[in-house]
């Protein structure tokens, strides 16, 4: 596999994070009811926390859902932006920079 992708070390496990995260938000069907939650305010009993919804609303974005993205959750764009920008930079550092010395 790595003479195919012409890597010497494996993969930044940051970078295979994201890449993750993003299909597997994109492959989720959009507007489910049930989810699963790893927010650790959601199990000690709080209503509110301020990140609970932005998976939901990034799925909803990724399947053009913009005005039920925005209202679930008004950081989605910006999440999605972050997200690419951070996956971008990974690449850049494995092509351009020889990230593993």
């Amino acid at each position: 596999m790595r003479k195919i992708l012409n890597i010497k070390e494996k993969l930044p496990v940051e970078l295979i994070f994201w890449l993750g995260a993003l299909i597997s938000l994109a492959l989720m069907k959009p507007g489910h009811d049930h989810h699963f939650t790893l927010c650790p305010i959601s199990y000690i009993g709080f209503s509110w926390c301020p990140g609970c919804g932005l998976g939901r609303a990034i799925n909803l974005m990724l399947h053009g859902h913009f005005s039920a993205s925005f209202s679930m959750h008004p950081l989605a764009g910006l999440a999605i932006v972050v997200i690419i920008w951070r996956i971008i930079q990974l690449i850049k550092n494995i092509k351009n920079f020889n990230y593993y010395g």
